[in-house]
């Protein structure tokens, strides 16, 4: 990894201390519209429960809970400043339960299976240590016919070639990818009866 690398994933990738904080702050301002249409593919309703993987400064997360005003929103990140910055986005709705913000890891989500109707990662994926293990993560924590939408935005260096292949050696079903003028989602659906996730 080059210097210009590793700042850039300090800043961007797995946010940390100053340049995390800055990083933080210019994604929740150039994230938020893509943000916005990445969860509108996945036709959130009021009483959803959803997760969204890689919450960064959380601006996601305020539009979920807005969306699902009945429902249960949480969210996992790597990086502490960027929990600590979604926290404070979503501090009254933390209060009431409503919002469930933690640090951690998608190859090891700490949710129960089938506790999620939809799920969602914007500019994130292409981050993840072990693709195809997130992958798998977020299908066990689906419910059956649940749905899972990817979103990579045209600064995430992400190309879409090989996306859905990826998805679909998960497990999911009915892949199809989106496409946008900032990016790109690839949107899938987890069997009403699931045999189990691929590649287990």
């Amino acid at each position: 990894m080059t210097v210009l690398q590793a700042l850039l994933m300090r800043a961007f990738g797995r946010p940390q201390g100053i340049l995390g904080r800055m990083g933080g702050a210019i994604m929740a301002r150039t994230n938020e519209n893509f943000g916005v249409w990445v969860s509108s593919l996945l036709d959130v309703g009021p009483t959803d429960a959803i997760l969204e993987v890689g919450f960064g400064p959380g601006v996601v997360i305020q539009r979920l809970s807005a969306l699902a005003a009945e429902g249960h929103i949480a969210g996992i990140d790597v990086s502490r400043e960027m929990l600590k910055q979604a926290r404070a986005r979503s501090a009254t709705a933390i209060r009431r339960g409503r919002v469930d913000l933690r640090q951690g890891s998608v190859e090891n989500l700490p949710f129960t299976d089938a506790s999620f109707d939809k799920a969602l990662a914007v500019n994130s994926m292409q981050v993840w240590p072990d693709t195809a293990a997130g992958l798998r993560e977020i299908w066990r924590i689906l419910k059956p016919g649940g749905k899972i939408a990817l979103g990579f935005s045209v600064h995430s260096g992400q190309s879409g070639e090989g996306l859905t292949d990826k998805v679909e050696a998960a497990g999911f079903k009915n892949v199809r990818m989106a496409t946008a003028q900032n990016g790109l989602c690839v949107v899938a659906t987890k069997p009403d009866q699931p045999d189990r996730a691929i590649n287990q």
